[in-house]
């Protein structure tokens, strides 16, 4: 467990932080200019905080009262960057290898996490690189190295600045699966940097957003995703509920898949997963509308009872206005200002 509580100073930018990161996916999110660099870096020792406290696993690597300042090289992170600065002299092996060299071979032997190179490269799929330099690899490539890379120094802590975010569309498709890898199967905090939602929701179990330097809300990705208060930092475009539900069946002859949560169901494209697996589902505001009957007639298949929790109209210039609504999960759903004054939508109905 990673908890954090500090405060520093970059020049005319202030960084506030206060949170806690559990085994697997913290997302540090907003937009540009938030900080998420800027708070990745004291984390990792880079730069020294000018107040609080960060203790990893009980183990204090930051106290400006107790003035302990743990370095970077002692505190056994990883580190994975936008770009994978890879030695380009070196074999895909030697860069893996590199990384186990920084470790002290007493604190291989007795890590809890201990990743060999086999591990690393069954792990990443990366067996068929070994011999190849970098100039001989995709981006994609080069960034799951780099992972390999990271984890063979043996870290506690994995911090990821952006790490697709130089990739394009297919790259960051071949990528991900690696990522959820190390989330599902190694048991380390990761502190994942991201302004892309997609990424955040797929991946991450914890997020953390940051604006203007401030972390300004933290919990799950449902709660988060479900405050129409915070809708300006994680996106207007974006808004929508992100719910966690449970292959419940195929239906091959219509190719869907039904999904359960919360006593309710919905069917999607079909999708390859066994009864019983686990996902998220993200159900965008602007795909969602409000009937006061049960409709009929109509081609739309997902159709679910609930209540309004609460209406967020803005400043009153959009015509639209985004209501959120108790189906058993949080759902959000956006239509206009006119509709819901027609249909005389408030808390309760």
């Amino acid at each position: 467990m990673l908890r954090v509580d500090i405060r520093h100073r970059f020049g005319k930018f202030d960084v506030e932080a206060a949170f806690e990161a559990p085994p697997g996916i913290t997302a540090l999110f907003g937009r540009s200019g938030a900080g998420k660099t800027s708070l990745i870096t004291l984390l990792a020792g880079l730069a020294r905080p000018d107040h609080g406290r960060i203790a990893l696993d009980g183990d204090v690597l930051f106290d400006s009262t107790a003035g302990t300042f743990v370095p970077p090289e002692r505190r056994r992170l990883g580190y994975v960057f936008q770009d994978a600065r890879l030695f380009p002299h070196m074999t895909v092996r030697g860069n893996l290898c590199y990384g186990m060299k920084r470790v002290p071979r007493a604190e291989r032997h007795q890590a809890e996490r201990l990743q060999t190179l086999d591990d690393v490269v069954d792990l990443l799929d990366i067996a068929p690189l070994l011999d190849r330099r970098p100039g001989a690899l995709s981006g994609g490539e080069k960034q799951r190295v780099a992972i390999g890379r990271a984890l063979l120094a043996s870290p506690r802590l994995l911090l990821m600045d952006e790490p697709l975010a130089n990739l394009d569309a297919p790259r960051k498709n071949e990528i991900l699966p690696y990522i959820e890898r190390l989330r599902d199967r190694l048991g380390l905090p990761i502190v994942y940097v991201s302004h892309a939602m997609d990424e955040v929701i797929r991946l991450a179990d914890t997020m953390v957003l940051l604006s203007d330097g401030r972390a300004v809300a933290a919990g799950t990705v449902e709660d988060i995703m479900s405050r129409l208060d915070l809708r300006p930092l994680t996106g207007r475009y974006e808004a929508g509920a992100v719910i966690a539900a449970v292959v419940d069946g195929q239906l091959p002859e219509d190719n869907l898949t039904r999904l359960a949560f919360a006593g309710q169901t919905m069917l999607v494209p079909r999708l390859d997963l066994a009864d019983g697996a686990t996902l998220r589902m993200r159900v965008r505001a602007r795909d969602v509308s409000i009937s006061l009957d049960r409709p009929r007639d109509i081609s739309i298949l997902n159709v679910l009872e609930g209540t309004v929790s609460a209406i967020e109209a803005g400043d009153g210039k959009a015509p639209q206005v985004d209501v959120l609504l108790d189906v058993g999960v949080p759902l959000i759903a956006r239509i206009t200002r006119r509709s819901a004054r027609d249909l005389g939508l408030a808390p309760g109905r």
